[in-house]
């Protein structure tokens, strides 16, 4: 053995023991872990880069496949069906998002100030209508809304009042904001009621000490200590309303002549995709609809970052 084998062996083995310490620490860790990387590399990662490869080819019905680039998604940009459910989509954020998360910011104060009878069940029944699939509530509105068949308006007829076009174009976007804003108070309400139980009870102690009223407390106190409970709603509302596809697709069996196939993004990449079959220029629609998810996401992350300063006024 040469004298220059000694600190050859020696580097080996401490490499060798620091592997198998690290492995003992983190070992578990990786494990546990694994199933997750697995199917997030299996249902997502490996989904989306399929979904970019289609989308950069077009498929005519003479020629074969052809390779055109950013050509679908140069389309989609100028398609008024996509621009026009993204537009739709927006107005439906701007709208409805607020009501929503205000009303179950409102339920989570109401729960948390303790002044409620019954607060479990009460909590329960707010939460109630989160557990209705989806499906199930949009055929339920629909049965309510319905202009002929439907309890409202029989009761209107009743009274001999007039019927409420809900189905009508001008009202279809707003009844759709009723369902989901039915069906979503419940479950945002639970995760600022869940974030509003973690805050000390000496700041409200402190609070009451120096003469606070509860609305006071309930300004200053929770509803900034709750804040980012509050952004993550606000990001998942934004993510579910451009997702928008189970209400508007069983309405339209009831109003075909007020919800197309463009309706909504989602609903029109679906349409393009199993209907159309043009499965290419879908993928470029879900694409775009993605980057304006996360466009809008990242804005609403970037103006909740303010400074001390900003929040103080």
């Amino acid at each position: 053995m040469t004298i220059t084998d000694t600190p050859t062996r020696a580097a080996t083995a401490a490499s060798r023991r620091r592997r198998i310490s690290f492995w003992r620490r983190h070992g578990a860790a990786y494990i546990l872990a694994g199933p997750f990387y697995v199917l997030f590399l299996l249902m997502l990662v490996v989904p989306l880069g399929y979904a970019g490869y289609l989308s950069a080819f077009t498929d005519p019905l003479v020629g074969g496949v052809e390779f055109v680039g950013f050509g679908n998604f140069i389309r989609a940009l100028t398609d008024p069906l996509f621009i026009g459910g993204v537009g739709r989509m927006f107005w439906f954020l701007v709208i409805q998002v607020p009501i929503m998360l205000a009303l179950s910011l409102f339920c989570a104060l109401a729960l948390d100030s303790g002044r409620l009878r019954f607060p479990r069940f009460a909590r329960l029944m707010i939460f109630v209508p989160y557990a209705v699939p989806g499906v199930v509530a949009a055929l339920m509105w629909g049965y309510l809304y319905g202009p002929e068949f439907g309890p409202l308006a029989q009761v209107s007829n009743f009274f001999d009042a007039p019927v409420i076009p809900f189905l009508s174009g001008d009202l279809m976007l707003y009844s759709i904001m009723n369902i989901v804003t039915w069906g979503y108070v419940g479950y945002n309400m639970i995760v600022m009621y869940s974030a509003l139980t973690a805050i000390p009870g000496e700041l409200y102690e402190a609070a009451q000490m120096d003469g606070a009223s509860q609305w006071r407390i309930a300004w200053s106190i929770k509803i900034p200590s709750i804040r980012p409970a509050i952004l993550i709603t606000v990001i998942f509302s934004v993510i579910g309303t451009f997702q928008l596809f189970n209400e508007p697709n069983l309405l339209r069996t009831i109003a075909p002549n007020v919800i197309g196939s463009s309706y909504t993004p989602n609903l029109y990449a679906y349409d393009l995709a199993f209907v159309s079959q043009d499965v290419n220029y879908a993928a470029a629609v879900a694409f775009l609809l993605g980057i304006v998810t996360m466009a809008i996401s990242a804005f609403t992350q970037l103006r909740s970052r303010r400074n001390p300063k900003e929040a103080a006024e």
